[in-house]
């Protein structure tokens, strides 16, 4: 018999340098450069006037009064207050010290190189207070921000009906909280239900959009029979939301989801996808199989189109098995050939202590697939049974 393939390494087996990681440690570099430059160029200009002192006969263009300047300007965005203040004053006492020690501070060059960095100076502290404050008000909506997406997208629990569970959410943008991605996992009488989706757009309508589709979820959950009957409620919650907003929205808005029932005795998952990337299962052994949809359905919100019943999918989630949920934020990730990154071919024969350490790995390898730039946002959702 011929033996089992083994997974190719360059899938991610063997560590590859971080794209990311090289670019912090450049920026991080730049900074402290830029940090001791206003220092720098204090010292070369004090160099400059007190060792060339025939320079001044030639006229302004051949003194190190622009550099004198330069110093407060690079200092007020990087430095506080203090710092701005200090620096603006060194360079001016080390202007005047200069042209006191070459007898000049009485001539018109000189009194015009002390008034421009004077001016300069109060200038640079001007710029660092409103640096500051524009910092003030990025924090406040940052933790704003930050607070709404914890309101609208709680991470789940670590252990849910018997279920070990992962979530994890990775913004395009650095810094960024808010998205159009979603997931939810609650406890029901029916089984742990669970719910991973998509919403076309970004900005606040996304976000209520998300906010709609958890919220009827939730409530969904616990009174619907079966995961069909969850992922009409859905329909009609973002029909109404649709009819609500009006205008562009009622009529292209829709949300790719797919929807998840795993019951507690008999060790199965009835799946609904609603035009969505399909789960992967993953067995202990390394095993990977895709749970494409047999009968590809349209997206949430999206019934006007077409109207059929939605069918639940049923699979075997055996003892230490994982479900994956992702967004295409995950599979349409692409490196600088345009190459997207296939989360199935990458996992194939690999096994992982745990859905966390899945969905590190999972974030971590499509950071490094397109060189520490994301395109979209993606949520990643991980089930396994222990």
């Amino acid at each position: 018999m011929p033996e089992d393939p083994v997974p190719d390494p360059g899938l991610g087996d063997e560590p590859l340098p971080d794209p990311a990681e090289a670019d912090r440690r450049r920026i991080s570099y730049a900074r402290s450069l830029v940090r001791v430059l206003p220092a720098l160029l204090i010292l070369v200009g004090a160099f400059y006037d007190y060792f060339t002192p025939m320079a001044f006969a030639a006229g302004p263009l051949f003194t190190a009064g622009p550099l004198f300047t330069a110093a407060p300007l690079v200092a007020a965005p990087l430095f506080s207050l203090r710092g701005t203040v200090l620096t603006g004053l060194a360079a001016l006492v080390s202007v005047l010290t200069i042209h006191v020690r070459l007898g000049i501070v009485f001539k018109v060059d000189a009194i015009t190189e002390v008034a421009t960095v004077a001016t300069v100076g109060v200038l640079a502290v001007l710029i660092n207070i409103l640096v500051r404050r524009t910092d003030e008000r990025l924090a406040s909506a940052h933790q704003i921000a930050e607070a709404a997406q914890r309101a609208v997208l709680p991470k789940p629990d670590e252990r849910i009906g018997g279920l070990e569970v992962a979530a994890r959410y990775e913004a395009a943008q650095a810094g960024a909280f808010i998205g159009g991605d979603l997931y939810a996992v609650q406890d029901s009488p029916h089984g742990v239900r669970l719910v991973v989706g998509d919403v076309r757009g970004k900005g606040m309508e996304a976000v209520s959009a998300v906010a709609v589709v958890i919220g009827a979820f939730r409530e969904a959950a616990e009174q619907e029979a079966t995961p069909e009957a969850v992922a009409q409620r859905l329909e009609r919650a973002l029909a109404r939301e649709g009819t609500r907003r009006g205008g562009l929205d009622a009529f292209e808005g829709f949300t790719t989801a797919v929807l998840a029932e795993i019951s507690r005795e008999g060790g199965l998952v009835r799946i609904v996808n609603r035009g969505h990337p399909p789960p992967l299962l993953l067995h202990a052994d390394g095993t990977l199989v895709t749970l494409a949809a047999a009968n590809p359905a349209l997206p949430l919100g999206m019934g006007e189109l077409g109207t059929w019943p939605d069918r639940a999918e049923e699979t075997e989630f055996p003892h230490g098995a994982t479900l994956l949920f992702h967004t295409d934020g995950l599979s349409e990730a692409r490196d600088a050939q345009g190459r997207f990154y296939d989360p199935a071919a990458r996992l194939a024969g690999r096994t992982f202590p745990g859905p966390d350490a899945l969905l590190v790995t999972l974030a971590e390898e499509a950071r490094r697939h397109t060189g520490g730039a994301l395109t979209d946002d993606m949520a990643l959702l991980a089930v396994r049974r222990p």
